[in-house]
């Protein structure tokens, strides 16, 4: 009940929207599209050679300090923009969760009718802190995400931290 009274309260933030154009690419969305206003980007992209060199070499710095950059970039007023989908990127989007800074998320599938977010960022949407982004259709047979899929969403997080 306390999550239908919030969609109700925010329904600009839970409705989904047509046709964001960035970079000439168009998505729907849901959240906070005034965060597009923003001044300053920047993607998260955990490249796997860090992960690889962590676990195999035990070498965690690369990847320790580039995670670091990402919170501290938000700290500094910076939009992060990624689908988040590793686990690393999962751990910046936490810190980001907690603490209370503003994101974009690429999805994979687009937006179902009478769609809400998952718990983790129910409430950061309802607060105005993300915004959640598609370049596709939903589409309901969509069970897991493709290789192609995670590079195409990295690239236009590339594309969305370069306007």
């Amino acid at each position: 009940p306390q999550r239908l009274a919030t969609k109700r309260l925010m329904l600009g933030f839970f409705r989904v929207q047509e046709g964001i154009e960035i970079a000439g690419r168009t998505y729907s969305g849901v959240g906070n599209v005034h965060l597009l206003q923003s001044k300053h980007f920047a993607p998260v992209h955990v490249r796997n050679m860090w992960v690889r060199d962590a676990e195999q070499h035990g070498n965690t710095k690369p990847l320790r300090d580039y995670m670091n950059a990402c919170v501290l970039s938000a700290r500094k007023g910076i939009t992060m923009v990624s689908p988040f989908i590793s686990p690393k990127e999962r751990e910046v989007m936490r810190v980001l969760l907690q603490e209370k800074h503003p994101f974009i998320v690429l999805s994979d599938n687009g937006f179902r009718d009478y769609y809400k977010p998952s718990d983790m960022l129910f409430d950061a949407v309802a607060d105005g802190r993300v915004l959640i982004l598609s370049p596709w259709e939903y589409d309901p047979n969509k069970r897991h995400i493709s290789r192609e899929d995670c590079v195409a969403l990295n690239g236009m997080a590339e594309e969305i931290s370069k306007v």
